[in-house]
């Protein structure tokens, strides 16, 4: 259960892929979109940071500050950006505290087997220090779109499949040839 807009953003201390120290209340006066994510270099992380790298520069415009976070560990977050070219920060919570005060570490079932891991969610929080959205319903490859309440571009309906035509019987030769 994702924490509810108002609700002051919970303060923590993180390290970014670099070492260096984020404090959220350091932030204050500045808009923040923090996203959390399960693993660096999957599938569906992939899109989301590619998506947010892709309008990052609209997500600036707006006044926002980026930064996914992960239980992924600092040198795996250098690997991903530099992979993936991201622009943004990513917050290393190895030891889960970040999560815990979010709520997003959450248990999962896959295949009927139960586990520990990471929720998809994203906050806005806004220059105060509040919750201004809750995205629990992450589309990966328009986040962007959730982020800015902008509307996904719809998606091309897929073709039909052409029809394969149905195979007609051929009568087998009924007599060989006579010599």
């Amino acid at each position: 259960m994702a924490l509810s807009v108002g609700t002051k953003a919970p303060d923590f201390i993180a390290k970014d892929q670099d070492g260096n120290e984020v404090k959220l209340s350091s932030l204050k006066g500045k808009k923040v979109v923090l996203y959390f994510y399960p693993k660096d270099m999957t599938p569906g992380c992939t899109a989301e940071a590619c998506n947010l790298r892709d309008n990052y520069k609209v997500l600036q415009k707006q006044g926002y500050e980026v930064f996914g976070i992960s239980t992924d560990d600092e040198k795996m977050h250098r690997k991903f950006i530099a992979k993936e070219k991201l622009p943004f920060r990513l917050l290393a919570d190895t030891d889960k505290v970040v999560h815990a005060k979010y709520e997003t570490w959450v248990e999962k079932s896959m295949y009927g087997r139960k586990y520990m891991g990471t929720a998809r969610i994203t906050y806005i929080i806004d220059e105060a220090g509040v919750i201004s959205e809750v995205i629990e319903k992450v589309d990966t490859k328009n986040h962007t779109a959730q982020i800015l309440g902008q509307a996904a571009p719809a998606k091309p309906a897929k073709k039909a499949a052409p029809k394969k035509a149905a195979k007609k019987a051929t009568p087998k030769k009924a007599a060989k040839k006579k010599k």
